[in-house]
C-alpha cells in the first residue's frame, strides 16, 4: 500500500510518519504550505492519504477536488506541537495509526 502523509510544512509530523512507517508501507510525505507544496501527482500516487489535522483534509479537497473524491483520506488529529522525530510524536503516530491501517 502507498501511503502519503501530509501536514502543513512537511518538517515534523509528516516526515516523521513517513520514516516510521516505511517498513510497513511504501511511504511519502508532503506539506501544504511549504516551498514545494503537495502536488496532484502525489495525490494520484497514494492509495491512502493521511493528514495530521482535519483542516488539511479540507485544503486538499479545495486544491484537488476531483482527486479528493476518489481517495481515502484519514485524519490522525495530531496537533502541530511536536518536533521532527520527537519520541512523544512517534508514540502518538504509532498509537493513532494502529487503529487506522
Amino acid at each position: 500500500m502507498r501511503v502519503l502523509f501530509v501536514c502543513n510544512q512537511n518538517q515534523n509530523r509528516s516526515r516523521t510518519a513517513e520514516e516510521i512507517f516505511q517498513s510497513a508501507f511504501e511511504t511519502r510525505s508532503a506539506g501544504l504550505f511549504n516551498e514545494q507544496p503537495i502536488s496532484e501527482q502525489e495525490i494520484l500516487w497514494a492509495d491512502l492519504v493521511v493528514v495530521m489535522e482535519e483542516n488539511q483534509r479540507s485544503e486538499i479537497a479545495k486544491r484537488f477536488p476531483k482527486e479528493y473524491l476518489k481517495k481515502k483520506i484519514i485524519s490522525l488529529e495530531i496537533p502541530d506541537i511536536y518536533k521532527y522525530n520527537q519520541p512523544e510524536l512517534i508514540d502518538v503516530l504509532k498509537s493513532k495509526a494502529t487503529d487506522l491501517f
